[in-house]
């Protein structure tokens, strides 16, 4: 006798509806305490920079003006609170904007995708006309949006309150400090959203909460790790070579440096510092030195290694999305009808 095996169901991979208003009031009711977190943290990271940009600005200004003031061989009075306090603040807005990227890997791995494939409520949705592929495209689209707003406005007023301390406060961090060139471009939204993508794709990958945020963390962690031992790479840097008795001289992201010998050859830097340093001129000649180079990134390259940098994130974030939507489809397709079997 011989037995045809039932078809086998629908699953959720077949293509359903575009995600419509319910869908994305859904995904808001779903994700509600994580945009109150956002949308608290965004304000308060804006007040804070709106106050370092005007009036704290200001404030540790006119202290550093009353202190450069000051006579060297005279009692001086100035206000230092202000200074302090400038300078408090200005680290802690910046350490937050450089974790934006980090928080927003480990809030995708284990709250907007893995809690929910852990907990079936990501099955519920699949059952209630929104296809798997829709799903991820409004689970990623909506805090897309959201993170690149959010932290696009608050790394604008970091340069802005940056911009107001450049020459008038005398410990205002250099614009190559490696927190304070993400904190003031474009790559702290590259990150975010590449760390977005990332925090899908390992939620998508372990199906766990707890797992996917350790995994997004870790994935956060490269992509940063990525972008600074990149970006010096990406645009053209300019060489300069110095005296030995100058030593370094440069302002600027460092690529390469080392000692020139008289024959043009580079060396590298046996560790000693300018000539002028007791023992180092007899080092100097034991190598035939006769100064120092060093490959850097001048200022004005600042733009350039901003833009490159976001458009290498971006793409590692384009390909972070399309793996997860890959994936995706491939857990949830339609399984094959089982052939005829002879019984």
């Amino acid at each position: 006798m011989t037995v045809l095996a039932a078809p086998a169901p629908e699953t959720s991979g077949k293509p359903g509806p575009g995600p419509t208003r319910a869908h994305l009031r859904w995904l808001l009711r779903v994700h509600c305490a994580g945009l109150i977190v956002w949308t608290a943290l965004v304000v308060l990271l804006a007040l804070a920079l709106l106050w370092l940009w005007g009036p704290l600005t200001d404030a540790a200004a006119e202290s550093w003006r009353q202190y450069n003031a000051c006579p060297f061989d005279a009692p001086c009075r100035y206000y230092q609170e202000p200074i302090l306090r400038y300078k408090d603040v200005y680290a802690y807005t910046t350490a937050a904007l450089n974790l934006i990227p980090f928080l927003v890997a480990a809030w995708s791995g284990a709250a907007l995708v893995g809690r929910d494939l852990e907990s079936g409520t990501a099955h519920l949705a699949w059952t209630q006309g929104l296809s798997p592929l829709r799903w991820l495209t409004v689970k990623l689209s909506v805090p897309a949006a959201l993170v690149a707003v959010g932290t696009g406005l608050t790394v604008l007023l970091h340069r802005l309150a940056w911009q107001a301390g450049e020459g008038r406060i005398d410990t205002a961090e250099d614009w190559y400090q490696n927190l304070t060139l993400h904190a003031n471009g474009p790559t702290t939204v590259a990150l975010a959203l590449a760390g977005l993508a990332a925090g899908a794709l390992a939620g998508l990958l372990l199906r766990r909460t707890l797992p996917a945020l350790l995994t997004g963390l870790v994935l956060a962690g490269a992509l940063r790790v990525l972008a600074d031992s990149a970006m010096p790479h990406l645009w053209p840097a300019h060489t300069r070579v110095t005296s030995i008795a100058t030593g370094y001289a440069y302002d600027g992201v460092q690529v390469d440096a080392g000692v020139v010998t008289s024959t043009g050859a580079r060396l590298a830097d046996p560790g000693c510092g300018p000539s002028l340093v007791e023992g180092c001129g007899a080092v100097y000649a034991k190598l035939d030195v006769t100064g120092f180079y060093v490959t850097y990134h001048p200022e004005s390259h600042y733009w350039p290694l901003q833009l490159t940098t976001t458009a290498l994130l971006l793409a590692l974030a384009a390909a972070l999305t399309l793996a997860a939507f890959l994936l995706l489809r491939r857990s949830t397709a339609t399984p094959l009808a089982p052939r005829e079997a002879a019984v």
